[in-house]
């Protein structure tokens, strides 16, 4: 129950580093930060991620404590009454998340909405701990807090990976990349794709393509057709611009 209760007071935390994050995140670009400042929702993601692996070590220290001492938990009606208040408001939590990060997608809010939904199963185990200790089994709650601190642990470091990847720019995925290709080479006067370079903005990404064309066509024919294919990978959802480079062969 006292994991539950600093997951909960975890998700306060988080909460609130979303919202700070996606407030600076949605600041437009200006003349010192060009492509906008998405990247704020990484760097708080990082600070949500670090919290809750911190959580996640004390949490296990204790519970490891407590099963090996053999604590009792005491059973009490108020426990269950908080156990099956939190289920609820947190699947409605987990419902209103999700229905926001349709509308607005944000690694800060699928985070919180992926908490949300695993708060709804680790209440539900910690209340199935609560009943059990009426017929004697007071094993079950160590167990349990062992188990939420390792889910907790885990979510953290996949949201730290995640924010990690971003800031240290990893390239756009391989489905992505294969789109890109695929669009390219539908333009018969592009005779080779040199290369294609991407670095992360936000939830998205800017792409670089270099692009070989024939050397005899004009400066507008060549620029003409860079703008269309700079168009037609931007419409892409993960790419937020894209800047073709021409080479003549």
């Amino acid at each position: 129950m006292i994991a539950d209760s600093f997951n909960s007071a975890g998700d306060i935390f988080a909460s609130l580093m979303t919202f700070i994050g996606n407030r600076i995140a949605s600041v437009p670009n200006d003349e010192d930060h060009n492509l906008g400042h998405g990247k704020a929702e990484y760097i708080f993601s990082m600070f949500i991620s670090i919290a809750m692996i911190l959580v996640a070590a004390k949490l296990l220290f204790d519970s490891i404590s407590s099963l090996v001492s053999g604590e009792k938990l005491s059973f009490s009606w108020f426990l269950i009454l908080v156990c099956i208040i939190t289920i609820v408001t947190k699947l409605c939590l987990y419902l209103y998340t999700r229905s926001i990060n349709k509308k607005h997608p944000s690694i800060l809010l699928e985070a919180n909405m992926k908490d949300h939904r695993n708060d709804c199963v680790i209440t539900t185990f910690t209340l199935i701990s609560v009943i059990l200790t009426i017929f004697g089994i007071y094993w079950f709650d160590g167990v349990v807090g062992i188990g939420i601190s390792l889910w907790i642990c885990y979510t953290g470091i996949t949201i730290f990976t995640e924010s990690y990847n971003v800031l240290m720019d990893i390239s756009i995925d391989s489905k992505t990349k294969d789109l890109i290709l695929e669009i390219a080479h539908s333009y018969k006067e592009i005779q080779d794709v040199k290369d294609i370079v991407s670095t992360p903005v936000g939830d998205r990404y800017l792409v670089f393509i270099t692009i070989g064309l024939d050397g005899n066509m004009t400066t507008f024919e060549s620029h003409s057709l860079a703008d269309e294919l700079e168009q037609s990978v931007t419409k892409l959802d993960n790419v937020y611009k894209t800047v073709v480079h021409v080479e003549p062969q």
